[in-house]
């Protein structure tokens, strides 16, 4: 993408409302944009961050045999009357309201009661078991703290996965799994998650969270340091300092936030609805059930907050919107920066052919100090530069964003690299 093109612009300072730090930069590099207190437009550059975390979330969830459906964002009250949820949690969680005729309707901020029933549909037997359906949707929570920019919002974007079993044994391989796969998706994404024992409420013991360490997270949780079991303090029976029960380790107490959830809701919703199947005696027996969230909006904020330094965004590989910007800094020789012109205008066409992405910035008019202050705040993992230096020695300035120095290097040897980088 040519720079010059790009509808959004930088602020030269940070918005004085949000006191977040994702949500200071992010509006500040011209990521998103803030509507209102918990909801945000998600612009180009923010826009492709967050298409490619859902897209490893998705490839993840697909191979171990997902299959994406999407359910209605808009409900009517009936399924959540089932279940109590109309009622309890209420209004306090879901947006709800009424439509023509007096009907009343809630805006999803889970989806238990749609896919049981939905899942219900298709099953008879054992044979047809397990099966598992997931989505990637906007949600809806009446949060009463719109706050943290990202990472607590009205509207969020959330993958959530629902397996439906046979049996105990059959959910607590899959739930073993996902949490293997769910620590690749983190990995993926540049977040060092710990696994945290959190409360199972009326399913089970436990549930299960995925907690980022950071001063700016909003939950307590305690960890050990060696082999980093975790709890949530809202369960936790340790203090800092204690051993760790499962190794010798020792525990500390840290701010996290939370990116995912699992939990085994087992037959909360299936006896609800009466979701059951004929076993191999044909005798009817309830389904039970797993669930399994992650909000790619909050893992984008979390990213924000752990990857950033004085200067800007430093985004990990996978899910940077470019993988290099390519900047040109002219002087005053009109020839010079002719060749300065056409040589980065020939090394984007070759990089976009490699299937390397770049954003050229490509614009006029300004100095050399503000197009760098802005790649930095732009934060994309490589910078090149074509300059009159570099035009003479007959090279391309690289630099990555983490490092303090550049690099001198060929064009062939540039293309190569981050050709090499994208395998």
């Amino acid at each position: 993408m040519r720079q010059s093109k790009l509808f959004t612009k930088t602020l030269k300072t940070a918005p004085k409302d949000e006191t977040s730090t994702n949500a200071r930069l992010l509006i500040r590099a011209g990521y998103v944009d803030k509507l209102m207190a918990g909801v945000y437009t998600y612009l180009p550059l923010g826009l492709r961050v967050l298409n490619k975390i859902k897209n490893i979330v998705r490839e993840e969830m697909d191979a171990i045999g997902g299959q994406e459906i999407l359910m209605p964002a808009l409900m009517p009250k009936e399924p959540w009357a089932i279940t109590g949820r109309w009622v309890k949690p209420g209004d306090e969680v879901m947006f709800q309201f009424k439509g023509r005729g007096d009907k009343e309707f809630g805006l999803g901020w889970t989806h238990e009661e749609i896919v049981t029933p939905l899942v219900k549909k298709f099953i008879r037997s054992a044979k047809d078991l397990p099966i598992t359906v997931y989505q990637i949707q906007d949600k809806f929570r009446n949060e009463p703290r719109a706050k943290s920019g990202l990472l607590r919002g009205r509207e969020f974007s959330m993958k959530d996965l629902y397996s439906f079993h046979a049996d105990e044994a059959s959910l607590e391989k899959y739930y073993d799994l996902m949490n293997k796969v769910y620590l690749k998706i983190f990995k993926r994404c540049g977040l060092d998650a710990l696994v945290t024992e959190a409360s199972g409420g009326a399913f089970s013991q436990y549930s299960h969270e995925y907690q980022v360490l950071t001063p700016a997270g909003e939950d307590t949780i305690y960890y050990c340091v060696t082999c980093h079991y975790a709890q949530n303090k809202e369960i936790s029976i340790y203090k800092e300092n204690d051993p760790c029960p499962k190794c010798s380790g020792i525990i500390k107490e840290g701010r996290a936030i939370e990116v995912g959830n699992i939990f085994k809701l087992k037959t909360k919703f299936t006896q609800a609805f009466n979701l059951t199947f004929a076993d191999d005696d044909q005798k009817q027996k309830l389904a039970v059930m797993g669930c399994y969230g992650i909000g790619p909006s909050r893992v984008l904020g979390a990213v924000v907050e752990v990857r950033h330094d004085e200067a800007g965004l430093t985004w990990p590989r996978e899910i940077a919107p470019f993988l290099t910007q390519l900047t040109t800094i002219g002087g005053k020789d009109d020839k010079i920066n002719a060749k300065i012109n056409k040589q980065a205008e020939e090394l984007y066409q070759i990089l976009q052919k490699q299937g390397i992405e770049v954003l050229y910035d490509d614009r006029i008019g300004l100095s050399a100090g503000e197009k760098l202050a802005e790649a930095d705040l732009l934060g994309l993992p490589y910078r090149v530069i074509i300059s009159a230096k570099t035009i003479e020695k007959n090279a391309v300035e690289l630099k990555k964003r983490t490092a303090k120095t550049a690099e001198s290097l060929t064009a062939k040897q540039l293309i190569n690299l981050l050709a090499k980088d994208i395998e």
